[in-house]
Order: C-alpha cells, then structure tokens, then sequence
C-alpha cells in the first residue's frame, strides 16, 4: 500500500509529515535527499516510524502532496 502524505512547513521551518487516512501528523526528522537537486529517499519522523518517498528532482515546492510507502 502506497499512502498519500501531505509535506508542509510549519511557521519555525520544520517539516510536517501528515497521512490522512491514519490521522497521523508528525515532524520529519531527517530526510535522506535533501538538495537543490532532489529531495526524497528515506524520511524519518519523531515518531521512529520511517517512509521512502521517491526522490523528487527539482526538489517540491511546499506544501505538497506525494505518494511513499511505508519502511
């Protein structure tokens, strides 16, 4: 299953990691790619829990909506 996530930065800079059919929101802690080439790969949240969100090239203005799948 591929979920759909909503990206958004928040007021202070930071990533928001939301999934709407999970009502799950949590800060991205780290992202894999995260250039002004390509942003993606492997996104870790506060949570622990981890995504892989294909890279993206040029990087995804934001907010923005993509699909990942679950690590």
């Amino acid at each position: 299953m591929m979920p759909t996530v909503m990206i958004r930065r928040t007021d202070t800079g930071a990533l928001t990691f939301y999934v709407a059919k999970k009502d799950l929101e949590e800060t991205v802690v780290s992202v894999e790619t995260d250039t002004e080439g390509a942003w993606g790969g492997e996104v870790a949240l506060a949570d622990g829990s981890r995504f892989y969100v294909e890279p993206i090239s040029p990087p995804p203005r934001f907010p923005t909506t993509v699909r990942c799948r679950r690590l």
